[in-house]
């Protein structure tokens, strides 16, 4: 049986949010997206492993930097973090009992799903970062006066309205 290779996902600009240190988080994760997609599914496990160490990260950094500048704990944007993270969670267990197709399917669904996710809440985000004077780099803020008694609990969208 023959199996399409798998198309790769191209880094655009159209994918940057204007964070910088955002933007080379995004990078490094559809770099990972891309060389999963590049290796035969028989030798995918150990870089799945370490893409989805690099996106718990990824998405905790995040979610770091909305509870600084006043998301709630429990707004949607990070919502969305967990229950991509639930699902990469049980991918490992079902590539070893058999499914070795599955890392792939994966990827190539992140790399569908993420464009979207970058381009509204994580721009959403980058854009409420900035509005603040937080900087991404040093997780600070520059005056801390600036979101007292804010708490944002939508998503982080430019087009979330809540």
């Amino acid at each position: 049986m023959t199996t399409a290779t798998p198309t790769l996902m191209p880094w655009t600009e159209s994918l940057c949010t204007g964070d910088v240190r955002m933007d080379e988080t995004h990078q490094e994760f559809v770099d990972m997206i891309n060389q999963i997609l590049a290796t035969p599914e028989d030798e995918q496990l150990p870089l799945y492993k370490a893409f989805l160490d690099h996106t718990v990260e990824h998405f905790a950094q995040e979610e770091r930097w909305m509870l600084a500048t006043g998301f709630s704990a429990d707004n949607c944007h990070a919502e969305h973090h967990a229950t991509i993270l639930e699902t990469m969670r049980v991918v490992e267990a079902h590539y070893l009992e058999s499914d070795k197709s599955i890392i792939t399917r994966l990827a190539e669904a992140l790399a569908e799903w993420f464009p979207g996710h970058a381009n509204s809440m994580d721009a959403g985000l980058a854009a409420h970062l900035k509005s603040v004077g937080f900087d991404s780099v040093t997780e600070t803020l520059a005056d801390a006066s600036v979101i007292q008694n804010v708490t944002m609990s939508g998503c982080g969208s430019v087009s979330c309205s809540s």
